[in-house]
């Protein structure tokens, strides 16, 4: 206690004195025993008062005998089920061991893929994660002195590598190795790298990693197959010091779908574990060609230029249509070229005012102006205007994309009609015109975007003479065609409105991340948190709905449970006219059974690395007396300081409240009030 608080005591002491010495003697001069038990009471009540305005503290000492913590890590993976009965004989031993009881306050727990409190072992765990399991430990224990004891088979298919995991020096670990540490002679396919999308008709890189265990030389045959059909075979050789092969190869994406690529090595003779020697991929195809329609009713040698230069890019295709073309055909275009539109163009602005299709319109001397300015509102051009040579001159402040790098040098002139133009929209020129030299406030070539459509006007013909003059210039039509596959790019590019969207695999591997992520958006395509979305999941067998919970900014369902085959589900918003479907599978595929031995070296590494030690099954009884002979697992005295105010007392309360009521009761029955 303080010196403070001890003079503040001791003048509530003198205070006290003083106020009854005043109230019962000085005052009233009455003497007896009467005088002196009110006397009495009075000081009690007084002192207490004050007592508990100083509120002094007290420092209160608790002792209790803290054990080191002993945990117990075991593997709950199907590799070592075949190792369940001696699993379950260690964890009896060693929970049942009286002295490690006494010493130790044991914990259990199981992982896989995840850590849990151990209750019971199944072994049908598909994936092993021994760094999050021993991360976890540290986490949950921190600042306390434990051990360890992990058992596992090493083989881990998942998470970080835990080899050279090095936890907190509080940590001691003691790996005890479960399974046949035996080295068979095994060849296995480790790894397979590919996207998990490729364009159709395009070739799609595939990497795989093929690994030897042995110590002859020998010669195995890999191939490659995609949906059963042979696409690639190479002859490789594998020796004690050249024991890691990488094959590359370039599969050609013939067809939309998902595609399965299967890799396999010929098996060893005698080989004990084949089922490594397989391993299969999935990749899937999609038709992302942009399909570009040239409308025309004339014949023109820019036509084809433009078909040239667009198709230089494999994702893009261009059709030759006439204005007459059917519905269904107007149907597969992505963008428009409207060339030298005339009155037999109206069917075609119809459709693409109501299907809201971008679209680039290129005119000349032969296009109907009047027709042009009634059937569209962004641009009006005034016509009757005698046909004149113009060229080029590009626009250094256009900012919707660079062009920074097209050069018009030595371009011809294209020939035009246009009067003075005026635009009902927000417009960016690219280029603009030249007349005999003199720049005029006329514009070659325009884009603009009116958030729903974006267009693009270009006022001139004999577009052709510009692709013959750049291979004049350069031997190549590189400059000419990236300057048209910008405006391309720009037209046909268009801003994602969908409130909802929706996001998967096509494929997931039994014991890969399965799941289904969505986000929406409210009117004002704000992530809408509050929203119920539920996902309807069925195949042949069964249906299911499952609501999918928050996460942060997205919605998730996991459907890794779901027994392998062929699902289709329909993601929707609840009391909201919005949902999305799509189609996945899940296939048959257990990494757990790639593993033949256990992997004892990395755990011999992991416990050399955290001051423990490798044991195996039979050197339990090795283990429990290391445990018990340790000095640094010796169970110690904790003291908790605990500063308690007076003002917790509640028997000093209780005893001003009696010394008040008792001193109350002793002057009404004496007469004295």
């Amino acid at each position: 206690m303080q010196t403070k608080t001890v003079l503040f005591i001791i003048l509530a002491v003198v205070v006290a004195l003083f106020l009854v010495l005043y109230q019962y003697y000085y005052k009233k001069k009455i003497k007896g025993k009467t005088t002196i038990v009110l006397s009495f009471l009075r000081f009690i009540s007084i002192f207490g008062i004050l007592l508990l305005l100083i509120n002094p503290k007290f420092v209160k000492n608790n002792y209790e005998i803290v054990k080191t913590n002993l945990v117990l890590l075991v593997d709950n993976s199907s590799s070592i089920k075949k190792e369940e009965t001696l699993i379950k004989s260690l964890l009896e031993k060693l929970t049942t061991n009286k002295a490690l009881k006494d010493k130790f306050t044991i914990h259990k727990y199981a992982f896989g893929k995840e850590f849990s409190t151990l209750d019971s072992l199944s072994f049908l765990e598909q994936n092993t994660n021994i760094s999050k399991a021993l991360l976890t430990t540290e986490d949950i224990y921190t600042r306390t002195n434990s051990a360890v004891v992990l058992l596992t088979d090493g083989n881990q298919t998942i998470g970080q590598d835990y080899e050279h995991l090095k936890l907190k020096k509080d940590f001691t670990i003691f790996p005890i190795c479960i399974g046949d540490t035996t080295k068979y002679n095994d060849i296995r396919v480790e790894q397979i790298n590919s996207n998990p999308y490729s364009f159709l008709n395009n070739q799609f890189p595939i990497e795989v990693i093929v690994n030897y265990d042995g110590i002859s030389q020998v010669n195995k045959t890999i191939t490659i197959t995609v949906d059963g059909k042979k696409e690639y075979q190479e002859k490789i050789s594998f020796s004690k010091n050249n024991s890691s092969k990488t094959i590359s190869a370039n599969l050609k994406a013939l067809s939309v779908g998902v595609k399965s690529i299967a890799v396999h090595i010929e098996t060893l003779e005698k080989e004990k574990n084949v089922v490594n020697n397989r391993k299969i991929a999935f990749i899937e195809v999609i038709d992302e060609t942009t399909k570009i329609g040239v409308v025309s009713s004339i014949l023109h040698p820019d036509i084809g230029t433009l078909k040239k230069s667009i198709e230089i890019n494999k994702q893009r295709e261009v059709f030759i249509l006439k204005p007459t073309t059917s519905l269904s055909e107007l149907e597969k275009i992505d963008l428009f070229i409207l060339y030298q539109p005339n009155s037999s163009f109206s069917s075609i602005y119809n459709y693409i005012k109501q299907k809201q299709v971008n679209s680039l319109t290129v005119t000349g001397t032969k296009t109907d102006w009047s027709f042009l300015n009634a059937i569209q509102k962004n641009v009006k051009v005034q016509d009757n205007y005698p046909i004149q040579e113009v060229v080029p001159k590009i626009n250094q402040t256009f900012s919707k994309f660079d062009i920074s790098d097209f050069k018009s040098i030595d371009y011809p002139p294209l020939e035009t009609n246009v009067g003075p133009i005026i635009f009902n929209d927000n417009v960016e020129s690219l280029l603009n015109m030249v007349v005999k030299g003199v720049d005029i406030d006329n514009p070659l070539c325009v884009v603009l975007d009116n958030n729903i459509t974006k267009e693009g006007f270009w006022f001139g013909e004999n577009i052709w003479k510009w692709r013959v003059q750049e291979y004049r210039n350069s031997k190549e039509f590189k400059n000419f065609d990236d300057f048209i596959g910008k405006i391309i790019i720009y037209l046909t590019s268009s801003k994602n409105k969908d409130r909802l969207n929706v996001d998967y695999k096509p494929v997931y591997q039994g014991n890969s991340n399965s799941k289904i992520t969505a986000t929406y958006f409210d009117e004002s395509f704000t992530f809408d948190s509050n929203a119920t979305i539920i996902v309807t999941i069925q195949n042949k067998e069964k249906k299911l709905e499952i609501p999918m919970l928050l996460k942060q900014d997205f919605f998730e369902v996991d459907v890794s449970n779901l027994a392998p085959g062929n699902y289709t589900f329909i993601v929707t918003v609840k009391d909201k006219n919005y949902s999305k479907s799509g189609s996945f599978s899940i296939k048959n595929f257990n990494v757990e059974q790639q593993f033949l031995s256990s992997n004892y070296k990395k755990m011999q590494s992991l416990a050399n690395d955290n001051n423990g030690k490798l044991l195996f099954p039979s050197q339990i009884s090795e283990l429990e007396n290391t445990l018990l002979s340790n000095k640094a697992f010796v169970p110690v005295q904790k003291r908790t300081e605990n500063i308690v105010p007076l003002v917790d007392f509640k028997i000093l309360l209780g005893l001003i409240i009696g010394a008040l009521t008792l001193e109350w009761f002793i002057r009404k029955y004496k007469g004295l009030m």
